[in-house]
């Protein structure tokens, strides 16, 4: 199967700081999560796969070719940036038309497919207005439209999701499964896990610059439960739980909170599967009641966390 993407130990530094972290990859044709948290280097990987940034040490390829500085590579890739670079006193039509006519396409021709992306994307009713009287959702749905209105092979996004209210983000997400459905390639940059997980099975895992795992959806959730974490479980019994996850040295610590309706246990543990599966057992062993079972918010950014420690030889 051919390489869409490759990188070859990539480095690429901002002075002193480091933005991607000696990367080798290769990726065929398909549909790809970039995860990680806010500064993990997703923005910097992406900027250098369109060529906006050079490498210090390495080779970066892109549908086989260098993207350096090559107009011919750029028509055949379409760019969602994370910055709202546009133009705030033109309108949306014209922007995107404006874009359409530098890839080389006509201006007849580049005014008529505008009109039908922003239409695809939701913004029929508001692509003739100034850019400077959209909202933020509006303002990510016309970008998402320059991306895609020259119909390229593949479709680089970054965190396109974000400032889009409930009903925009599954609009989008429904528009880029039918992307996929097509066959068609996509990177997609987030620090959201399920928001990647509704568009691929597919994960690149990077914080630090650094490229720590890769995998399906289950891998990744199966790394969540390998690493410390929090879990909170509110359940009937739950001083008895909290004395069996100790004896069974499943836990680092854990509190309890009394409420209304059951406790709430809170067990730190650095062996989440072999706990969930005690669980079970002792569910059904002394009849508990659980009304609630959740790990903390950020379980992914522990997950980041632990594996930057395992690189450093910490874990």
């Amino acid at each position: 199967m051919s390489t869409m993407i490759g990188f070859q130990n990539v480095t690429k530094l901002y002075g002193n700081v480091l933005g991607v972290n000696d990367v080798t990859l290769e990726l065929p044709p398909g549909a790809y999560g970039l995860l990680g948290p806010n500064g993990a280097g997703k923005s910097t990987m992406l900027n250098l796969l369109i060529g906006q940034l050079r490498p210090t040490r390495g080779a970066v390829t892109v549908l086989g070719q260098s993207p350096r500085d090559n107009a011919e590579l750029m028509r055949r890739i379409g760019f969602c940036p994370g910055f709202e670079g546009m133009y705030a006193s033109v309108t949306g039509l014209d922007w995107v038309t404006y874009l359409l006519e530098m890839q080389g396409v006509g201006r007849r021709q580049a005014r008529q497919r505008a009109e039908e992306t922003l239409g695809i994307v939701g913004m029929a009713e508001g692509m003739r207005r100034p850019i400077s009287g959209y909202s933020r959702g509006m303002r990510q749905r016309t970008k998402l439209a320059q991306a895609i209105a020259h119909s390229p092979e593949l479709l680089i996004l970054d965190e396109p999701l974000s400032g889009l209210d409930p009903i925009g983000r599954a609009d989008m997400t429904e528009l880029l499964r039918d992307w996929i459905r097509q066959g068609r390639s996509i990177i997609i940059a987030s620090h959201v896990l399920h928001e990647v997980e509704a568009l691929t099975q597919s994960f690149l895992l990077i914080s630090g610059g650094r490229l720590l795992a890769s995998g399906t959806a289950a891998e990744v959730h199966e790394l969540l439960f390998q690493v410390p974490m929090d879990i909170r479980i509110r359940c009937t019994h739950g001083r008895e739980l909290a004395a069996m996850v100790l004896q069974a040295g499943l836990a680092e610590a854990v509190r309890i909170q009394p409420g209304p309706a059951g406790e709430t246990v809170q067990i730190s543990t650095g062996n989440a599967s072999g706990l969930t599966s005690e669980l079970v057992r002792w569910i059904h062993s002394r009849d508990m009641i659980v009304f609630e079972i959740r790990t903390a918010d950020d379980s992914l950014q522990s997950l980041f966390n632990s594996l930057m420690k395992i690189h450093r030889g910490e874990l």
